[in-house]
């Protein structure tokens, strides 16, 4: 298992949203996929065990949210790791907006 220095998800924190309404259980369960932040990327993790507030699992996308690439690796971490994900280190995905061009419209790729 990979050891990960998750980033801080600050204000996409799902555990802190979670938290707010205790009707709903956000306990992760297997084959859940959870996601987190990673130098910047979004990391995303299938969930293989949950034990004491983290999900053990491995890496299925590494995304860069201002462009929607995937990559397979960086910096340390690759699709297919084995990582641990503790819930304080879970964070929602941004929206990935289309980029607008000089006339204001979308810009379709």
């Amino acid at each position: 298992m990979r050891a990960i220095e998750w980033d801080s998800p600050g204000d996409q924190s799902v555990a802190e949203y979670y938290a707010k309404d205790p009707n709903i259980d956000a306990t992760p369960h297997k084959g859940s996929v959870l996601s987190a932040r990673f130098q910047g990327l979004v990391a995303r993790v299938r969930v293989d065990a949950y034990t004491d507030g983290t999900s053990y699992g491995d890496v299925v996308a590494l995304i860069d949210p201002e462009t929607g690439k995937r990559l397979t690796e960086h910096r340390g971490i690759a699709v297919g790791d084995t990582v641990a994900l503790p819930d304080a280190k879970r964070a929602f995905e941004p929206n990935l907006e289309p980029e607008e061009d000089e006339d204001g419209d979308e810009e379709r790729d």
